[in-house]
């Protein structure tokens, strides 16, 4: 559709001669997809918020924790607690298939001393199987990180998260220096980094099997997490009833018992979190579509309007011998023009409200990075060019059927 400059020069004379009733007009439709955009942009930005903390540790990650009995069991009375040891590691390693990487962990907590020269800080110890860096993705940043020698040699290694490197070492390496760990002596062979939880670089690792030595534990562990390889939701459940039903042999309590065993599986939360946020998606974008449509509603209106008062004119355009579709195509491109500059606003406005917004909450869990990515942006000039188009195309089609005597006579 060709449309002569003359024209144009019409609709914004015509658009001159009423900048009120055309500003609110345009507003209800810069409103409209400006909410649109800010909406769908904070959706995405909640759920960029909790990708990156399911990010911190594997998603496909499954952990088993020991509870406290609630229910009696073969004439065991409840509120017996549930105590893992080395074989409970040992059977889920050889028995769940499927399984990429898994690791027994056992935990001192903040109350331990680490020491290196004259400093000196409390940070929890973590003793853990070498898997375990490939759980939590901590990403050694010099040396190297505990193997499976230092497991079977009981060796007094360790590795230091890079915020106590420079507590306790002061801008210096730590590879290769011994620490004080309740005034025993473990030499450091490699520190890491966590870009996703600063938290776990305060943490120092020793191998599990040294720890249970050291400090007396035997052989217990206070639980066992680990990853699947290609494994979906359902068949992850199969693989946490499995899991319940042998450690209820095992440390015989009743499987039904809820408190007797906790296992908490990633893969499961975040599955559930993603369908909520393709949920939320929809629903943004019914009530953007809503607000628009109210909009465009509006300008059909309007251009009702605009065909009332000019049927004069229109008639006397007919009489000079201009077509109907020359009617028509006046009428749709002053709807359609209306529409997109506005929507084209309420688009700029959106973006910049989510610019704004992304500079100002950095730092908050569970919300980064809101943006609408160009897929949406020309999903929604799309939609405002049809938009328009159905909206000038009513009052057009009633404008071209204006009958030029009928037009003068009334006038």
């Amino acid at each position: 559709m060709l449309i002569s400059f003359d024209k144009f020069e019409e609709i914004f004379t015509h658009i001159k001669e009423n900048k009120l009733r055309t500003f609110l007009t345009c507003f209800s439709v810069s409103w409209g997809i400006f909410m649109l955009v800010l909406l769908l942009g904070s959706g995405y930005g909640l759920e960029n918020g909790v990708k990156a903390e399911f990010e911190r540790d594997a998603t496909n990650s499954i952990r088993v924790s020991p509870g406290q009995t609630s229910l009696p069991y073969k004439g065991l009375e409840q509120g017996r607690r549930i105590r893992f040891t080395n074989r409970d590691y040992e059977e889920t390693r050889k028995g769940v298939e499927g399984l990429e990487y898994i690791s027994a962990r056992f935990f001192k907590w903040s109350n331990n001393t680490i020491s290196y020269g004259k400093e000196s800080g409390s940070y929890s110890l973590w003793a853990v199987h070498p898997d375990h860096r490939f759980i939590e993705r901590s990403l050694p940043t010099s040396g190297r990180m505990i193997n499976d020698s230092d497991i079977a040699q009981y060796r007094k290694v360790a590795n230091i998260g890079i915020e106590v490197e420079k507590d306790l070492f002061k801008g210096t390496s730590a590879v290769g220096k011994y620490i004080g760990i309740n005034n025993v002596a473990f030499q450091v062979v490699g520190v890491y980094a966590d870009p996703g939880d600063r938290r776990q670089e305060q943490l120092v690792y020793v191998p599990i099997s040294t720890a249970q030595k050291v400090f007396s534990s035997g052989n217990r562990i206070h639980n066992i997490i680990f990853t699947l390889t290609d494994t979906d939701v359902k068949e992850s459940k199969e693989i946490e009833e499995a899991i319940k039903k042998e450690m209820a042999v095992r440390h015989r309590f009743d499987e039904k018992d809820k408190r007797a065993l906790y296992v908490r599986s990633n893969l499961e939360r975040y599955e559930k979190f993603m369908t909520l946020f393709a949920n939320i998606r929809i629903f943004i974008w019914i009530i953007g579509i809503g607000s628009i449509i109210a909009g465009i509603v509006g300008v059909s209106n309007i251009m009702l309007i605009v065909v009332k008062e000019r049927t004069k004119e229109i008639g006397i355009r007919k009489a000079l011998g201009a077509t109907p579709w020359s009617i028509i195509e006046l009428i749709i491109t002053e709807s359609v023009l209306l529409t997109s500059v506005s929507g084209y606003v309420g688009l700029i406005f959106g973006v910049a409200a989510l610019e704004l917004m992304a500079r100002t909450i950095k730092g908050i869990d569970y919300f980064s990075n809101p943006q609408v990515d160009l897929s949406v942006a020309f999903s929604a000039v799309i939609l405002l060019i049809i938009a328009g188009t159905l909206a000038g195309y009513f009052p057009a089609r009633r404008a071209a059927a204006v009958k030029p005597v009928e037009a003068l006579r009334d006038a």
